[in-house]
C-alpha cells in the first residue's frame, strides 16, 4: 500500500538516484493520477495530457537532484506545480502558433501567465487535486485497516448514497449498528487525513 500522494521525504530523497526503480514506481504510482486529473482540467485531450505529464516527470527527474527544500517556498508540492504550470504555458503557447489562437488557448495562457503564488482558478484546481489524492489514501488505508462489514457499511451509506435500512438488510445488521459503523470509519478518515497532512509537514 502506498503513503501516496503525499510528499514523503524519504522517497524524494531516494529520487535522486535514478536508478532506484522502486522509489521511480512509488512516485509515478502516487503523483500520476494526479497531474493528470490537473492537466486534463485545462481542456487538454488524453494523448496531451500524457504527454505532458511525462514531461513533467522528465524534468523532475532531471531536477530533483538540485531541489533545495525550503518551506517558505512551498516546498515539493509547489516546485511541482511551477513545473506543471510551465509545462502547459509552453504547450498552449505552441498551440497559438500552430493551430490558431482559440478562445480556450487564449483563457489558459492568460490564467498561466498570472504570477505562481497568485490565487486563482489554476492554483485552486491544483489544491483540490491534492485534497482528492489525498482522500483517496486515506480511504484506501482505513478500508485495508477495517472490517470488510464495517466498512461495507460505510460505503453504502456514505459512498453510493444509500440508505441506512437498505444496508443492515444487504449486511444482515442492525440500522443501528450502520450508523456506528459508518460513524466510526468518518471518524478513521478524518484522523488518517489529518495524519497524511503531518506526513507532508515541512515539505509540502
Amino acid at each position: 500500500m502506498t503513503d501516496s500522494p503525499v510528499t514523503r521525504a524519504t522517497l524524494l530523497m531516494r529520487l535522486r538516484d535514478a536508478n532506484d526503480y522502486e522509489a521511480w514506481e512509488d512516485f509515478l504510482r502516487d503523483y500520476g493520477p494526479m497531474l493528470y486529473r490537473f492537466v486534463r482540467s485545462r481542456g487538454l485531450q488524453d494523448a496531451d495530457a500524457a504527454d505532458i505529464v511525462q514531461d513533467v516527470f522528465r524534468r523532475v527527474g532531471m531536477a530533483i537532484g538540485k531541489l533545495e527544500y525550503d518551506k517558505e517556498k512551498g516546498g515539493f508540492r509547489a516546485w511541482l506545480f511551477t513545473i506543471t504550470r510551465n509545462r502547459l504555458y509552453t504547450y498552449f503557447e505552441k498551440q497559438k502558433k500552430t493551430a490558431g489562437n482559440t478562445a480556450n488557448d487564449t483563457a489558459q495562457l492568460e490564467l498561466l501567465s498570472q504570477a505562481a503564488d497568485e490565487r486563482n482558478e489554476l492554483a485552486e484546481q491544483w489544491e483540490l487535486e491534492h485534497l482528492r489524492s489525498l482522500a483517496a489514501s486515506a480511504m484506501s488505508r482505513v478500508e485495508e485497516n477495517s472490517d470488510p462489514k464495517t466498512w461495507s457499511a460505510f460505503r453504502i451509506t456514505a459512498v453510493e448514497g444509500r440508505s441506512a435500512a437498505e444496508a443492515a438488510e444487504e449486511l444482515s445488521m442492525t440500522t443501528g449498528a450502520i450508523y456506528v459503523a459508518k460513524s466510526r470509519v468518518t471518524a478513521r478518515l478524518r484522523a488518517e487525513i489529518k495524519k497524511l497532512q503531518q506526513e507532508e509537514g515541512d515539505l509540502a
